[in-house]
């Protein structure tokens, strides 16, 4: 994103009035916490405490501008700025939330009404040890065939495949990021059982800085330390969450209740990233332990929070990490290519939500040589609850038009809230010489995989997107190995995905951040708490990898189109320059990964239908 596009508003604009103060927007710098959130060689930024004295050297909230630090983030700032202006969105919950609760509820709906759902559900599986251990027995039980056999379709790393931090990569292979030949694909596997040691996930936790385990304060390892008197006794949370898992697994109600009364002494919500995230997987197994069978608890369902709230928390998420804002960047700038000579540039969005993807895109629209073309957006996205279930997509396209208002872009918006394998084509009102590209990002992981039916509704939809024959599709993901339908295994990928994400808030974020911990608590705890505690249809949250992406897309008919290179090279040196050193951009074949400590967390590439 030029930074060019931002001059004509003016700095106010980077603070906005609610009934109980100013907000600023911070500069990424402002998230730096402790020694290990420096960026590049520069020396480390020391966040001060309300307590203690500012240095005249020291730039402060209000001194700092985003565009010293950030200037490719500052649209969607100022978009989500705009909408927490807004009268009612305090009182509105949030949009992504309420369709979730929605998909998730629609089981119970049949229940109450006497009738069967359609789809099958996941059985809870009885996990039992095949060598005779009890769950307190944290040994080789993990690893057994049939789990070896998951992990191989679904793990990117042969060091995550065995359930141990990356820092024990074999020789001849290299994490993402790392020098020398790197390595997705699964390696040999027949070294899973050479014993207990190698299976523990707790081995060689401190021998590397490059594993996903957050490594400031007592977080190492996956550990808490706590204090009784003089003495003070390390605590393995990673251990006690799995074998508590076990004990779920098979309805060991006596084992999991104690395990879960030491997870709690050592966890906290206000404590270090290991404290805080074993304290959301202990809530979630809580619930699925009291609503053993077929969890009915959907916690999407029980949101109240504001949609204001959740904003002011993403805005967290923006300024520390670079994800969304890098697969922003090169599919705004992929579109940008093909519309160079387009009258009409037809964008179809697979899950629009607020549509923060767009302002920049219609800023550059705007500045197009020539003039901007005309601009149709059909937003799609799941019903909302209530007698209008489009009402939210809708308000995304007033926001937008107003946008494009300001910048002289022709609008024309088509909204879209149904089911989207039921989505006819006639729907998307494709037209005659439109240059049509068609978007979604991170959202087919929330429709229904192929467990729950036997027509699958992800491959229904991607062959609706080739009937549209687009110029391209640009699919971005959230590469996730925690949807095997095996609870323990569920459970213990989950872990891998959570506790790296809780350590990229732990290196960034200050701890007592009250936006952070709103973050946290809604959406990565109910991300957590659906993925541990709900089964069948109320198991909203179904990611895949993008290697098992890229097999389902091509048998749906489509081709992988390169990778523009100058642009993944924009994008790497956007990341090196303005975030910490630990979130990696790699290529793998076509895709443009995004990772933190060798973990790929999201993935971008482009596609074309191949012709008949």
């Amino acid at each position: 994103m030029d930074t060019t596009l931002f001059q004509d508003f003016p700095s106010s604009m980077y603070g906005f009035k609610l009934d109980h103060g100013a907000v600023p927007v911070y500069s990424i710098h402002d998230f730096v916490s402790n020694n290990n959130g420096f960026i590049k060689d520069s020396p480390p930024q020391v966040v001060p405490s309300p307590d203690s004295p500012v240095e005249s050297g020291t730039t402060t909230n209000s001194e700092a501008h985003p565009l010293d630090s950030i200037p490719f983030a500052n649209e969607m700032l100022k978009y989500i700025n705009e909408m927490l202006m807004e009268e009612d969105m305090e009182e509105k919950t949030c949009m992504l939330q309420d369709c979730l609760a929605l998909q998730a509820a629609e089981k119970s709906f049949y229940e109450v009404l006497g009738h069967e759902y359609p789809l099958s559900t996941d059985p809870i599986p009885a996990y039992t040890d095949q060598n005779g251990g009890s769950p307190g027995d944290f040994n080789s039980s993990l690893i057994q065939t049939s789990l070896v056999d998951t992990l191989e379709r679904t793990s990117l790393f042969p060091d995550l495949q065995r359930g141990i931090p990356p820092s024990i990569e074999p020789s001849g292979s290299s994490l993402l990021g790392s020098k020398g030949r790197k390595n997705y694909e699964r390696g040999d596997v027949d070294d899973l059982e050479q014993g207990e040691n190698e299976d523990d996930p707790r081995c060689s936790l401190n021998k590397s800085s490059q594993h996903v385990w957050p490594q400031k304060g007592t977080s190492k390892g996956g550990t808490a330390r706590r204090k009784n008197g003089k003495k003070s006794e390390v605590v393995d949370l990673w251990s006690l969450l799995t074998q508590c898992a076990q004990a779920v697994a098979i309805n060991d109600q006596r084992t999991a209740n104690e395990l879960l009364k030491q997870i709690s002494q050592n966890s906290s919500t206000t404590g270090d990233g290991t404290q805080r995230f074993a304290n959301y997987f202990a809530d979630a197994l809580t619930t699925r332990l009291a609503g053993m069978g077929a969890p009915s608890y959907s916690p999407l369902v029980s949101n109240r929070t504001s949609a204001a709230d959740i904003l002011k928390a993403y805005r967290v998420l923006v300024l520390a990490c670079p994800f969304k804002k890098m697969m922003h960047f090169y599919a705004n700038k992929k579109i940008m290519k093909v519309a160079e000579k387009a009258t009409t540039l037809h964008i179809v969005d697979f899950g629009i939500c607020y549509g923060f993807q767009w302002p920049c895109l219609i800023q550059r629209l705007s500045a197009r040589a020539g003039g901007p073309p005309k601009l149709r957006i059909t937003g799609i996205e799941f019903p909302q609850p209530g007698f209008r279930p489009a009402e939210r997509v809708e308000e995304t396209g007033r926001r937008l038009k107003r946008y494009c208002e300001r910048f002289k872009v022709p609008f024309e918006y088509n909204v879209i809230a149904k089911k989207w394998e039921t989505i006819q084509l006639e729907e998307l009102k494709i037209k005659k010489d439109e240059v049509v590209i068609v978007n979604c990002m991170y959202r087919l992981k929330n429709l229904p995989d192929d467990t729950l039916s036997s027509t699958s509704a992800r491959d229904i939809v991607l062959k609706l997107i080739r009937s549209i024959n687009p110029e391209f599709f640009i699919h971005g993901i959230s590469n996730g190995t925690y949807n095997a339908p095996f609870f323990v295994t569920r459970f213990r990928e989950a872990l891998f995905h959570f506790s790296a994400i809780f350590d990229i808030f732990e290196a960034n974020v200050p701890r007592d951040d009250p936006q952070r911990m709103m973050f946290e608590r809604e959406i990565l705890g109910r991300d957590i708490m659906n993925v541990v505690a709900c089964e069948g249809i109320e198991r909203v949250e179904r990611p895949e990898t993008y290697k098992q992406w890229q097999a389902r897309t091509l048998r749906a008919g489509f081709k992988q189109i390169p990778l523009d290179q100058e642009l993944v090279k924009k994008v790497t040196n956007m990341v090196q320059s303005n975030y910490h050193r630990d979130f990696i951009i790699d290529v793998d074949g076509r895709w443009m990964l995004q990772g933190w400590k060798g973990r790929v967390i999201f993935a971008l590439s482009c596609w074309k239908p191949m012709k008949n």
